[in-house]
Formats: C-alpha cells, sequence, structure tokens
C-alpha cells in the first residue's frame, strides 16, 4: 500500500544533516484498517476501502454499523478508497502505519482548499481593478467584459467573481523529509492544501521516482 489517508496537523521546520533549516508539513499518517477488499471479478478493478480516525458506534445508522460490523473492524470517520497498482494487496482488517512510507522520497498530497466564499476579481483573479481617485465608481470592478455587436455575448471562461476555494488540489512531488513510525507521521518538504486538522489522501508520487 502506497496510498493513505492522513490529517494535517500543521507546519514547522526541521534542520537537516547539514544544518539547513526545512519547512515542513506534519501529517498524521494513519493507522489506517481496511474495511472492505474490491477485486476485478466482483468490481471490475481492485481497490482497497480505507478507514481513518476512530468513530462512537452511537453515531452510525443501522446501515453503516452493518458494514464495519461484517468487516469485524471498529468504526471509523473517514472512509476512502484506494486502487491497487500491481502486485500490491491488502486483507480485510489489516491496518497500515506511516512506515509504509519509508522507503519513500517522494509523495502527492491531495486536500480540499480553504473556502473563501464569494469573491470579486480582485482577490479571486488578482486583478488591478479600476482607478482609487474619488471620482471614480469602479474601484474593484473587472471593467469591459463583452462587445456590442459582436460576439452581442460573454465568452466562456472569461474571469468573473465567484466562489473561490473549497476545491480539491493536488500538491505533487513534495519531498518526504522523515517519517516518525512511532508517532504516526510522516514530514514533507513544503505546504499542502487544505486547514489544519483537515483529511488529505497520502500517496508516492506518481510522476517522481
Amino acid at each position: 500500500m502506497k496510498q493513505m489517508l492522513a490529517k494535517k496537523i500543521g507546519q514547522t521546520r526541521v534542520y537537516d544533516d547539514a544544518g539547513h533549516q526545512v519547512p515542513v508539513t506534519v501529517l498524521e499518517t494513519g493507522p489506517c484498517v481496511v474495511v472492505q477488499r474490491k477485486t476485478k471479478e466482483n468490481d471490475g478493478y481492485d481497490a482497497v476501502q480505507l478507514g481513518f480516525l476512530p468513530q462512537k458506534a452511537q453515531r452510525l445508522g443501522k446501515p453503516v454499523a452493518g458494514h464495519y460490523k461484517k468487516a469485524g473492524v471498529e468504526p471509523c470517520k473517514v472512509l476512502a478508497e484506494a486502487r491497487l497498482a500491481e502486485g500490491e494487496d491488502a486483507k480485510v482488517g489489516e491496518t497500515f502505519k506511516a512506515d509504509v512510507f519509508a522507503d519513500v522520497k517522494y509523495v502527492d498530497v491531495i486536500g480540499t482548499t480553504k473556502g473563501k466564499g464569494f469573491q470579486g476579481v480582485v482577490r479571486r483573479h488578482g486583478m488591478s481593478g479600476g482607478p482609487a481617485a474619488h471620482g471614480s465608481g469602479t474601484h474593484r470592478r473587472p471593467g469591459s467584459i463583452g462587445n456590442r455587436e459582436w460576439p452581442a455575448r460573454i465568452f466562456k471562461n472569461k474571469r468573473l467573481p465567484g466562489q473561490m476555494g473549497h476545491v480539491t488540489v493536488t500538491t505533487q512531488n513534495l519531498r518526504v523529509v522523515k517519517v516518525l513510525a512511532d508517532a504516526n507521521a510522516v514530514l514533507v518538504e513544503g505546504a499542502v492544501p487544505g486547514p489544519v486538522g483537515g483529511i488529505v489522501v497520502i500517496r508516492k508520487a506518481i510522476k517522481k521516482a
């Protein structure tokens, strides 16, 4: 297994062997338990359903509680599916911890960015806005967005005000600085998407060996 669920703990800095300061993000990686195993024969593809973070049983409905009971594992707050590559395998009830990334040098982290709500073009797209003088009535507006006779409409993908943030983002090729197996933590160089306490997916980098 080279893909797991993790929780973003926060950012800090560590020092390497040469005494250089390295900014890192601490990810609580696992333990993740296999709740369901999907196979090509039954489901058309090989994957596992991973559970992360303990959940109180009384907060679950009967269908979900029965799902955990069938697997023989404790309820979890987060469930997510992870595809299995060629040669990888896992059994229901098996637990994976941060030490699976001990020999991995680069990872990809998938998370959901912070939601900023409805924002204008100045903040959402970095536009300069109109004149700042008192006589101007268009301080933070986008200005002209279309033409008259032709095409008499606004083109698709025009940058306009709207919902900002709360989108899925993948940060690729983050260097693994340190793996703390005892604390189930992985320290990756740089920033990862999402707020502190947010759930992310950490996997072995696809584009970098």
